[in-house]
């Protein structure tokens, strides 16, 4: 008699007992991935259509659809400073068609602002990957009487709490970037918030404000038309579209810096496979010629790393601007 433990009939015996005892169940998810997506994904969108938000996502969420094999539907969800929008998605189905932009003021700058709203930045809210960083431009209305940076301090020290700068709305990065230059300058302007970049940038170029920050896509064609004067960039050095324009730091400020930041986050619980899986699509998106040529153009520099990569980049700008919220004194609306 055959006595051999690993005979042909013990081997299948042993391999019948596995599958009755479930050990299959183990080995397949080894092999096996959910289908996804499966349906259109909904990119959400915590500001109104025309600011650089909305131009980040739709460029990408263009090549993103082409390389996902379904519709990615920007929805904007506009209106106290990003908290609806995000209570929204945090309780959203945690299974990679429902997405969010997240940007500087939602994930860096709300958590201090902001109490109770229901939600954790870092516990309800997973981060895919970073799409871009856009550099933030300082610009004036070509009737304030201030032909470059230096005399733009000058002439607001002089008239304290007479100019007012506008921005997208409470905790925007335009907001942000304004409060970050007047605490460098000593510089006393008024905040007036809009709900968005579009309506900021129809009283801005009225001339019924007066200064204003925003990022690249959002300016350029008024600067390039002279219906706004870009006085100064928060990049470390000068940008390509606008080498005649300095730098805050280089005008006797050294160490200042701010960009504009957007990225793609989905809800905490999204399955890490998912989000794998998102993050490569969209680093592909990103890298389309459609993509790269228009970022280019506009000085962005594309992100498309893996998601541990943008959640500790979100944790060292978390710093920044705890830091910058306590001396400002920003406030919820």
């Amino acid at each position: 008699m055959n006595h051999d433990p690993y005979s042909r009939s013990s081997r299948r015996r042993l391999l019948q007992g596995l599958a009755t005892t479930g050990f299959s169940a183990l080995i397949d998810p080894l092999y096996a991935q959910p289908a996804w997506p499966t349906k259109p994904i909904r990119f959400v969108v915590p500001f109104v259509p025309g600011g650089t938000s909305d131009i980040v996502a739709r460029t990408v969420s263009n090549e993103l659809a082409k390389v996902l094999g379904v519709a990615v539907i920007v929805d904007n969800k506009a209106g106290g400073g990003g908290v609806p929008a995000m209570q929204e998605v945090a309780r959203a189905a945690p299974d990679g068609h429902t997405i969010i932009l997240g940007h500087v003021g939602s994930m860096a700058v709300n958590p201090y602002i902001f109490h109770n709203t229901g939600y954790d930045v870092n516990r309800d809210f997973v981060a895919v990957t970073l799409l871009a960083k856009v550099p933030s431009l300082f610009v004036i209305h070509p009737d304030v009487p201030a032909k470059d940076f230096k005399s733009f301090v000058a002439h607001v020290k002089a008239n304290p709490g007479v100019l007012n700068y506008g921005s997208a709305g409470n905790a925007s990065a335009g907001h942000l970037a304004m409060e970050n230059l007047k605490l460098a300058t000593g510089m006393n302007m008024t905040h007036v918030p809009y709900r968005g970049t579009g309506p900021a940038l129809v009283d801005l170029l009225a001339g019924r404000t007066q200064a204003f920050s925003a990022g690249t896509p959002a300016l350029l064609p008024h600067i390039r038309s002279g219906k706004l004067r870009a006085i100064a960039t928060g990049t470390p050095a000068r940008i390509a579209s606008l080498p005649d324009v300095p730098t805050v730091a280089e005008m006797g400020y050294p160490g200042f810096g701010t960009v504009q930041w957007y990225g793609v986050m989905a809800p905490g619980a999204t399955p890490p496979d998912i989000v794998r899986r998102l993050q490569e699509a969209c680093r592909a998106a990103l890298r389309v010629n459609a993509t790269t040529e228009r970022f280019a153009s506009e000085d962005a520099a594309i992100g498309g790393g893996p998601s541990a990569e943008f959640a500790a980049f979100i944790a060292r700008e978390q710093k920044v601007w705890k830091d910058v919220v306590a001396r400002a004194g920003i406030r919820a609306d």
